[in-house]
């Protein structure tokens, strides 16, 4: 706006002065003072681009103070990785000379939009979030990045908003390739020759991963389910009919119940992909309840009774995506931008809806009983439950 106002007083100053020329000369000064008005008014627009340009770059190197308040914004504390990242994140931000502001949104939007309008007013640099509804946040973050604020997307997408710089993450749709690998492995070595009976879980829909865990599993379960080795009995193959809202354990565990009431009563169910272990833990619990074999489960997060589960054999395995690993490579890009070194680079984007999204992916891993005191050697009370 402002070099458009420049620019037009300086050619209206040269316009005025042809109109009051009244000779030939006079008019060829005049077209001269207006040649030079106009390349004056490019350079000054030029000078301008330059030095907007100048604080551009000035700002994205700025970094901020040692100290700053750095906010994290997480969607509950009902699954044992989320409270893991509640203490990692307050232990760690700490320790790193932070002032951290951790709180968590009861898998409450409205909560979690306060929480983080609150962050924004108490001067946060940083806010990471991992997001309850990765699609009801943009009106907020762009309140945030317009107050200065990066935003980093914790394990989750943030979706439809210009307002984030980044997201740290396992692979998605890797994570449900693993899963359903897993499951035709699992049902290979412990089920025998099939075809096999087998039911499918999602996890809530509002979270942007679930159903890509779903279609990474799906694009490796597909092509079985068309040759007729997998069966799916219920006839229920769309995520939206799988899927687990709120990722609430007592509906996945109804849900099974309901599967197994209606197809099972005279067959046996061979295994289940599940997309976290609450979920597994749920869907096995049901199935011992209605007097079906140990089907072969999957899982995610690598929970602790799941993880002596695997040990036991009640679930066949797990995936594990460990929590300190997502912590320590959100605080390590924090550390970057208070450095005022910017985001670091990265190869991995993906499209949110509005802008392509640099993703800082981590690689999950399969933890079954034959792998798992190799998966937890560095992980000593995770060890500890392997006895």
């Amino acid at each position: 706006m402002a070099k458009k106002k420049v620019m037009a007083l300086i050619l209206s100053a040269a316009l005025a002065v042809t109109a009051l020329a009244g000779c030939g000369e006079a008019r060829e000064g005049s077209a001269n003072a207006a040649a030079d008005a106009s390349a004056a008014a490019e350079s000054t627009e030029a000078g301008s681009d330059e030095g907007a340009a100048a604080d551009e770059s000035a700002a994205a190197g700025a970094g901020f103070e040692a100290d700053a308040t750095i906010g994290v914004s997480l969607p509950w504390l009902g699954t044992q990785n989320w409270k893991e990242a509640e203490t990692m994140f307050t232990e760690q931000l700490t320790e790193a000379g932070f002032k951290p502001i951790v709180q968590a949104a009861d898998q409450k939007v409205p909560q979690q939009q306060q929480q983080i309008e609150s962050m924004i007013e108490n001067g946060a640099k940083v806010i990471v979030v991992g997001p309850i509804d990765g699609t009801q946040l943009g009106s907020v973050l762009e309140k945030a990045k317009s107050s200065g604020v990066y935003v980093i997307g914790y394990d989750r997408l943030i979706e439809n908003t210009e307002a984030v710089d980044g997201v740290v993450q396992f692979g998605s749709v890797r994570t449900g390739e693993l899963q359903g690998q897993a499951l035709l492995d699992g049902l290979k070595a412990q089920k025998g020759e099939g075809p096999y009976n087998v039911e499918l879980f999602g996890g809530g829909p509002a979270d942007p991963n679930a159903p890509n865990f779903f279609k990474g599993a799906m694009s490796v379960l597909q092509p079985e389910i068309d040759a007729g080795n997998i069966v799916i009995v219920s006839g229920q193959t769309d995520f939206t009919q799988c899927a687990t809202e709120d990722w609430d354990n007592a509906k996945a565990q109804k849900r099974m119940d309901s599967l197994l009431a209606g197809n099972y009563s005279d067959k046996e169910i061979d295994g289940v992909l599940s997309p976290n272990d609450g979920i597994g833990r749920a869907i096995i619990t049901a199935c011992e309840d209605a007097g079906q074999p140990n089907p072969v489960v999957t899982g995610l997060d690598a929970e602790n009774e799941s993880v002596e589960w695997v040990w036991q054999g009640k679930q066949y395995c797990t995936v594990a995506k460990p929590t300190q690993d997502l912590v320590a490579k959100s605080i390590e890009i924090i550390k970057s931008l208070q450095e005022g070194s910017g985001m670091p680079a990265t190869d991995v984007s993906t499209n949110n809806g509005k802008i392509d999204v640099p993703i800082y992916e981590l690689d999950p891993v399969v933890v079954t009983k034959d792998n798992a005191k190799e998966v937890f050697a560095n992980d000593p009370d995770r060890m500890a439950l392997l006895k």
